[in-house]
């Protein structure tokens, strides 16, 4: 896909979710509680994508940003006789 169909995608997708979001308030009360389940998985997602890059940066980088010396791997090599 594209650069630009996909920016297309992504403008009508943001249409749709505008145009739903100010039909809301005028909405069944099954509408608005599928709309807020959906946009509650959603946000889940993102947050547990946050927690995983974050606890993966650090047990690699640790607290200070510098590398883990106990994460490294070494190469071994074989002893010279």
């Amino acid at each position: 896909m594209s650069s630009e169909g996909f920016l297309k995608e992504v403008q009508a997708i943001g249409e749709k979710l505008l145009l739903k979001l100010q039909r809301l308030p005028k909405a069944d009360p099954v509408e608005i509680v599928s709309f807020s389940v959906v946009l509650l998985f959603i946000v889940t997602v993102l947050v547990l994508m946050i927690i995983a890059c974050s606890c993966c940066c650090y047990s690699c980088c640790g607290c200070d940003g510098r590398p883990d010396p106990r994460n490294r791997k070494s190469q071994v090599r074989p002893a010279a006789h």
